[in-house]
């Protein structure tokens, strides 16, 4: 079973979209056995939890915030042998489903999606070539981490401690421990709204700040205090 595990807080019209999207999506392939579990954040306040779900969907409510302590709590409860940690606000694909299947069947253990914004752009072209290559920033959590239970358990999961970059830090651990992974290139939409906020290279050059101080061994506040301080943030499901 593939159980996608979706993090939000204050989300509530992405995650009703992201519903009606993987339903369909399940309509489509009736053989494929998945639940799809959106763990909300301790300080959830928009209503998220009263969205009706049926079948395969669940909402639960986390007791602590941030997205490490949120997917490990998914990971935790999760019925599935494949985890999918998807983002509130990335549309999947079509084949986005199988796609997961057959990669692990292939005999990767984990693997991640290259994406396209849901706005265009020249520059933003640029960032969306590389999600596709396998490189130094490979690994963010718009790219739809997914693994094997068991090697997701084998890696301790994620660390909580780590309150910003806890997906850059977790795919740290799967290329030292060399598991075998894939780069779908099978584009996720992703939503461009921090770019709506703060000028195209103002984004781009506080990410390679943060990821300077991630290399080098900052604090996670202090990398976290850093990316609130450099950007204009849409709403606080980013700080």
């Amino acid at each position: 079973m593939l159980s996608i595990i979706i993090p939000a807080h204050n989300e509530k019209e992405n995650i009703e979209s992201l519903i009606s999207i993987l339903s369909a999506q399940l309509k489509q392939n009736p053989t494929l056995q998945v639940e799809v579990l959106v763990i909300l954040s301790g300080g959830n306040t928009d209503g998220t939890e009263h969205i009706k779900t049926t079948g395969p969907f669940h909402i639960i409510q986390c007791q602590g915030k941030g997205r490490a302590v949120q997917m490990n709590l998914g990971a935790q409860i999760a019925k599935g042998n494949i985890l999918a940690f998807l983002h509130a606000d990335s549309i999947p694909p079509n084949g986005f489903l199988s796609n997961i299947y057959e990669t692990i069947g292939s005999g990767y253990g984990a693997g991640l999606f290259s994406y396209k914004f849901d706005k265009s752009g020249l520059l933003l072209k640029i960032n969306e070539f590389f999600t596709a290559k396998d490189g130094l920033f490979t690994g963010a959590g718009d790219q739809c981490l997914f693994i094997t239970k068991a090697n997701f358990e084998s890696l301790k999961g994620f660390n909580e401690e780590q309150v910003i970059m806890e997906d850059f830090e977790f795919w740290g651990k799967i290329k030292k421990h060399k598991i075998p992974y894939k780069i779908v290139n099978n584009n996720l939409v992703v939503s461009a709204r921090k770019y709506d906020y703060n000028s195209y290279l103002r984004v781009n050059f506080t990410n390679l700040v943060l990821f300077l101080m991630f290399k080098t061994g900052f604090t996670p506040e202090k990398i976290k205090t850093t990316h609130n301080t450099m950007l204009n943030l849409p709403n606080d499901n980013y700080k």
